[in-house]
This record gives C-alpha cells, sequence and structure tokens, in this order.
C-alpha cells in the first residue's frame, strides 16, 4: 500500500512539473501576464480614489497655481476683483454680488503669517481661512471670531512651539501653505458702493509675524481683467497638481494610507512625476470615471426641503467633520468632501451664520435645466436675511459661472431688480429675456445645461428649521 501512495505522489509531482513548462506556456509566464492586467487595474482603481481624496487640495492648488500663472500675485500678497464677478473669474461657483480678495499664504519661508482684519466700519467682511485640504482654521469678520471688531490672525506653520504675541488670534495649521478667502459685501450694486466695498477691503493686511513691529505695504493685484481659470480638470492634469501637494506639504497622520496609493501611480514624495503614455492614459481614464462617480453623488443628494429640488452640496456628517477637524476617528467622509469640492472652493467653520448656500439643477418637474428654454424662480417677500439674498446660474458641467455672458445673478440688493405688487421678485433664466424682464433676468447659454445657486446673507431662523421654503424655479412660458 504504502508502494502505491508512493507512486501516486511522484505522478502528482510529475503532473504538476509537466503543467508548468508543458503546451500553452509556462505557468510563470501565464502569472507574469496575470500580474500586469493585476497591476493595472490596481493603478485604475488607485487612480480613482486619488481622485476622489485629492479633491480639495487639488482645488486649493489649481486657484493657487492659476495665481502664480496669470497674474502678478504672490502668496503672502492679497489678490483681488476690483468688481464684482464676471465669467473672467472660472473658479468654482463664486458669489457675483460681492468684491472678493484672496490671500494665498506659505509659512514653510516666512515663519507665521499675519492677517490684519479691519473692524466692520464703513464695510464688513464675511471671511474664511483654510488650509490647504480647505479645512476652516477660523472665519473672520461680524460672524467670526473678531466679531466684526477686527483682529490679527495669525497662521502657525506645522509643527510650530514659539511665542505668540498676546491679542493675536492664533491659527495652528497643519499645512504650511493655504488660503483666505475675503468676501467684502456690498450695500448695493451702485458704482459708490462698489466703490466703498473695494477700498474697505484694502484695509486688509497681510505681512510675516517676524515684521509686525514695522509691517511692510501690503500688495494688493487686481484680477478683474484676466481669464482665472481653475476649474478641475479631470485629466493626467490632476494628478500634476495632486503631486505638486505631496511635494510641498507634509503628510497628515490621517491620510497616511494615501502614501503606497499615490507611490502605484507614480506620485511619490522627493522624486518626480514623469508618467508613460500608457500610465497616462490610465489616469486619464480613471479621471473620467471618478467624475463621473462624484457626480453621481452630486445627482443624489438629498432635498432640503421635502418635496422641492433645493439641496446643499454640505451633508450633515461633513459639516461635523469641518467644524470638528475631523475630530471623530470613526468618520472621513472623503467620498461627500470630493463631491462638494467639485462643486465649489469653501471652508466655513461656523456655517450658516455669515451665509448659507441652496444648490438646484432641475426645474419643479424633475428635469435638468436647459440653456435654451426659460424658467421662473419666485423669490418671496419674507425671505429670512439679515443683509441680502442672490442667485447666480453655473455652467451645470464646470460649475463655473457661464462663460460669455454680461451677467450672472439677481440680487436683493441691486436697486435694478424689480419687486411684485407683494414684495416677493421674479428671477429669470433662459437664451432671451422675457419682454419687460431684463432687470430680472439671468441669461444662460442655449447649448449647454445649468445650475442655480441661491446665496442666503445673514440667514435667519426659519430656513433653517424650514417653516420657510424657497420655491422651485419652474419653466417659463
Amino acid at each position: 500500500m504504502r508502494k502505491y501512495l508512493v507512486l501516486i505522489a511522484f505522478a502528482i509531482v510529475g503532473l504538476a512539473a509537466l503543467s508548468e513548462s508543458g503546451a500553452g506556456g509556462s505557468r510563470g509566464e501565464s502569472a507574469r501576464v496575470g500580474n500586469k492586467e493585476l497591476a493595472d487595474r490596481a493603478m485604475q482603481r488607485r487612480a480613482v480614489e486619488a481622485v476622489i481624496w485629492g479633491m480639495p487640495a487639488v482645488n486649493y492648488d489649481l486657484m493657487r497655481q492659476t495665481m502664480l500663472d496669470v497674474t502678478s500675485a504672490k502668496e503672502n500678497e492679497v489678490l483681488y476683483w476690483s468688481r464684482p464677478a464676471d465669467w473672467k473669474n472660472q473658479t468654482l461657483t463664486p458669489n457675483p454680488d460681492a468684491i472678493y480678495l484672496m490671500v494665498f499664504f506659505n509659512t514653510k519661508d516666512a515663519g507665521p503669517v499675519v492677517i490684519d482684519v479691519p473692524p466692520a466700519e464703513g464695510g464688513s467682511f464675511a471671511a474664511n481661512i483654510d488650509d490647504i485640504w480647505q479645512m476652516p482654521l477660523a472665519d473672520a469678520g461680524p460672524e467670526g471670531s473678531d466679531a466684526g471688531k477686527g483682529g490679527k490672525y495669525v497662521i502657525l506653520p506645522p509643527g510650530y512651539s514659539g511665542d505668540v504675541p498676546e491679542g493675536y488670534f492664533a491659527l495652528h495649521s497643519q499645512t504650511f501653505g493655504g488660503f483666505a478667502l475675503f468676501r467684502s459685501n456690498l450695500a448695493s450694486h451702485s458704482e459708490a458702493d462698489i466703490a466703498k466695498s473695494r477700498e474697505y477691503g484694502k484695509r486688509l493686511k497681510v505681512y510675516p509675524l517676524a515684521q509686525a513691529a514695522n509691517p511692510p505695504e501690503t500688495k494688493f493685484s487686481d484680477a478683474k481683467d484676466v481669464v482665472f481659470d481653475s476649474t478641475i480638470p479631470f485629466d493626467v492634469r490632476f494628478f500634476r497638481s495632486l503631486d505638486r501637494v505631496v511635494q510641498r506639504e507634509p503628510w497628515l497622520v490621517r491620510d497616511m494610507a494615501m502614501i503606497d496609493e499615490l507611490k502605484t501611480l507614480g506620485i511619490e514624495k522627493g522624486k518626480s512625476f514623469k508618467p508613460d503614455a500608457a500610465t497616462i492614459t490610465t489616469l486619464n481614464a480613471a479621471a473620467m470615471e471618478a467624475r463621473s462617480y462624484l457626480d453621481g453623488k452630486y445627482e443624489a443628494l438629498a432635498p432640503f426641503f421635502e418635496g422641492r429640488q433645493w439641496t446643499t452640496p454640505v451633508t450633515p456628517e461633513m459639516k461635523e467633520a469641518i467644524q470638528s477637524g475631523y475630530a471623530d476617528v470613526n468618520s472621513y467622509p472623503i467620498d461627500t468632501r470630493g463631491m462638494m469640492y467639485t462643486v465649489g472652493f469653501i471652508g466655513i467653520k461656523r456655517l450658516g451664520t455669515a451665509q448659507f448656500y441652496l444648490i438646484n439643477f432641475k426645474d419643479k418637474e424633475g428635469r435638468q435645466f436647459d440653456g435654451a428654454k426659460t424658467y421662473r424662480l419666485r423669490v418671496p417677500a419674507d425671505t429670512p436675511v439679515k443683509q441680502y439674498w442672490s442667485v447666480t446660474a453655473y455652467d451645470r458641467q464646470t460649475h463655473t459661472l457661464i462663460k460669455g455672458m454680461d451677467r450672472a445673478s439677481r440680487a436683493s440688493n441691486d436697486a435694478a431688480v424689480r419687486k411684485n405688487a407683494d414684495g416677493s421678485v421674479d428671477v429669470y433664466f433662459g437664451p432671451k429675456p422675457p419682454a419687460g424682464q431684463e432687470s430680472n433676468w439671468v441669461p444662460t447659454d442655449p447649448k449647454r445645461e445649468f445650475e442655480v445657486l441661491f446665496r442666503a446673507y445673514g440667514p435667519q431662523k426659519p430656513l433653517f428649521d424650514r417653516t420657510w421654503k424657497l420655491p422651485d424655479v419652474e419653466e417659463s412660458n
């Protein structure tokens, strides 16, 4: 019996050897082919995840890089738009009813950087200061840490252990870079009020803490005449931007699982990112797949008002993560975060105090907005805002102001907007204004779909408890 068992064992070994070296190729060759296919699939899969995870940082980097490429502004200075934004401002969902000022700070070489905010006298800011992940470090202005009294916000680099002078708002950042967005509020769209808002904004100061005893003059660079295009590129350019982030910034503990993931794509700290033609093809396809995935999440957002089309891109889980600094170790909503930062750039510490946003891309019947059709939104007279409301049309695919249009919004702080007898306001969207409605009309591109963003500045309780509801946008004949 034992003899037969030995013979069977030898037979099994022989068959195994034959299968490895027989016709049809060796097992090693077959394995190598299989491994390459698995490696390609891993690259594709990891590239999709890298887009989703890296979206807020790439969003920031694209704005920073555009500033350096098309304006004279540099880091630790002020980039601003001297007039309300028009279509040349191709950032994501900008507000065309305020004066924008931005500071892209960098503490790596300069050390702690001070942003000196003036008191809300003769003007006011709705402002936010964020790290590169658009994690809010502080809000500023009447609804921020200084409560409208003004103050010095000092951004401290990672690991900073030096002294901070008394009286400063100390912001401990986990990244060297970041940005501050200051919206200088408009009382109206009159030339006098635009000038007043602009001049108030230029009271902002930025300088290194090391020079606080004798601060240098803050440089302001106006971007109103340049095409400032920082739209998200869903191709290999996304990964080039992500590589810039990896090379410039420290790894956060919560993100260290991505180190090997990015190595698969050729992105590694201290090394050049040089994808070959095959890798570029894979990265382009992965970026488009990620775009479809994130857009699907955008379309699946829950309605803000029951039975209406309006929603908000900031989910309750994301709001909690932002306001707590990702304190919940059992929650890291990167899918929702990725979706949110395809739509806009925003990091608000106290969301719902200075401003609140509702977005919509479907009419009352649930159909996507078509730029070739005409629609009407009736904004009630009792809209619960302390300052103003505005409604803006954006390109549905890029989430930017619609190119080539001479206006993008209508707002309650614009004296040209006509009210109905009951105090409500009809806002029209379409390729041509309805007869007699030019002052209440927002133009659209007849060849493209669009979306609508409703802003409430100084939002009040009835909006949040839903006792007040914004009507849906309806197709108009």
